[in-house]
């Protein structure tokens, strides 16, 4: 087995979609409406799939996680130290929930938290100084 990409469910497509795209820089592989909407970053597949529609499909209810939630993180890479800073300054601005600050890391690495809609961690770091 390949990994091909990864996916979480989503309550409301529409802000989550717009939060992907619009704050952190995925492209958008097919109409933002759909059930299933696979966005790509740096060749990495990754998909947004509607609660509702995956339940509806398995015929099954599932429970989810409410708030800022530690299930899981997504990880972004920067290119510096400096590069941690500049992000977290512009998608906190542009909407992101800040979690924590640009921190430097006993083990060498520059990084920071924020909170997409639905309360999924998103990491932003680097482990390069200048």
């Amino acid at each position: 087995m390949k990994l091909d990409g990864f996916g979480i469910l989503v309550k409301d497509m529409a802000v989550m979609v717009k939060f992907y795209r619009d704050v952190l820089g995925f492209e958008i592989k097919e109409d933002e409406n759909a059930a299933n909407v696979l966005l790509q970053k740096d060749g990495t597949l990754f998909m947004l799939y509607r609660r509702t529609d995956l339940e509806q499909m398995t015929g099954r209810g599932f429970s989810y996680c409410s708030g800022v939630n530690g299930h899981y993180e997504i990880a972004l890479s920067v290119e510096n130290y400096a590069a941690v800073d500049k992000a977290y300054e512009e998608v906190t601005a542009a909407g992101a929930e800040g979690i924590m600050e640009p921190t430097t890391e006993p083990w060498g690495q520059r990084a920071c938290y924020i909170a997409d809609p639905e309360g999924n961690l998103v990491e932003i770091g680097s482990f390069v100084e200048k």
